[in-house]
């Protein structure tokens, strides 16, 4: 899959990932918010997994607009400048979440299938194997 990250890029990729991680988690404590809100909805991002029930194409668009950066940074910037509790803390974990999916290597999806992702294939294809090998493995 072209676009796909590899090498040392990557792995900064899945160390920025984790630096995100920590520093909301790390954040999150300072604000004083509950851990039990932080458990609760820490997974929330992944109900957009669903959209993968239309489509690849459907799907890849629903996991990425729930896994990129964007509007949890909109998140934090207006639940510091309204105050506004509620919307910081939506922020915080939105931002640890993605951060521990980045450092595990799961990255923003193609639209060619869930395993294809900026940070490299994910699942049981090794990121070597053309999408004809990808095919024939998977009995298309």
């Amino acid at each position: 899959m072209s676009g796909e990250t590899t090498g040392a890029v990557r792995t900064v990729l899945r160390l920025e990932g984790l630096c995100v991680l920590v520093a909301a988690s790390v954040a999150y404590s300072k604000f004083g918010l509950g851990w039990g809100t932080f458990a609760l909805f820490f997974l929330t991002p992944d109900i957009s997994f669903l959209g993968y029930l239309a489509g690849p194409k459907v799907g890849a668009i629903s996991y990425n607009l729930a896994h990129s950066y964007i509007g949890a940074v909109v998140c934090l910037a207006a639940g510091v400048m309204l105050p506004a509790p509620t919307i910081l803390c939506i922020g915080l974990i939105w931002c640890a979440h993605i951060g521990f999916d980045r450092a595990l290597g799961y990255g923003l999806k193609y639209s060619a299938g869930f395993g294809f992702t900026h940070l490299g294939r994910i699942g049981r294809f090794p990121a070597m194997m053309s999408g004809a090998e990808v095919k024939q493995g998977s009995g298309e």
